[in-house]
């Protein structure tokens, strides 16, 4: 057992369910709930257990010495965040450039209780015409679990609803914030 898996299984009682179509190479992974910076750190750990890459993208800043490429390496791509940018096409345009790229994205867009999911994921999936792949932090149970992809039928509302579905009785670290 390597020292992560030993690390995630082991000492933090996690365990992964579900995994990856090593085919889809393209992807939007939405991650939810999201309550906490620990999510990213489970999120790391399985990824490296796993063996698949999974990405993100960030301020074009982060990616300048001397940092920049520690966030190459952990599959961080640079995104202009001008205000005359299209965010939704712009990331979509970094998937469609990469041979693989499976973004990471919190469909909450915070870490703090909400009521509605922003659709910038299901947007930014549409327009780089890639399936969406739920993830869930289950925090009382310790399971991540991996769903099947997703393909959109353009109708927002009812595959967010279908979406949903995988995220029924999940509870995040902060529960209230479920």
């Amino acid at each position: 057992m390597g020292f992560t898996k030993f690390i995630f299984k082991k000492l933090l009682g996690w365990r992964i369910q579900g995994d990856f179509n090593r085919n889809e190479k393209k992807a939007v992974l939405i991650c939810a709930p999201h309550t906490s910076y620990f999510d990213f750190i489970l999120s790391i750990m399985a990824r490296r257990i796993l063996k698949v890459e999974i990405n993100f993208v960030g301020k074009k800043d982060l990616f300048k010495p001397p940092f920049g490429w520690y966030f190459r390496w952990m599959g961080g791509a640079p995104l202009n965040r001008g205000k005359a940018e299209n965010k939704v096409q712009a990331i979509a345009n970094v998937i469609k450039s990469k041979e693989e790229f499976r973004l990471a994205i919190a469909p909450e867009g915070t870490r703090k209780k909400v009521h509605k999911w922003k659709t910038g994921y299901y947007y930014i999936a549409q327009e780089a015409v890639v399936p969406i792949i739920p993830i869930s932090f289950d925090y009382p149970k310790k399971i991540l679990s991996i769903g099947k992809a997703f393909y959109l039928t353009g109708n927002i509302t009812a595959d967010e609803k279908e979406l949903r579905k995988f995220y029924d009785g999940v509870v995040g670290k902060i529960p209230e914030w479920t």
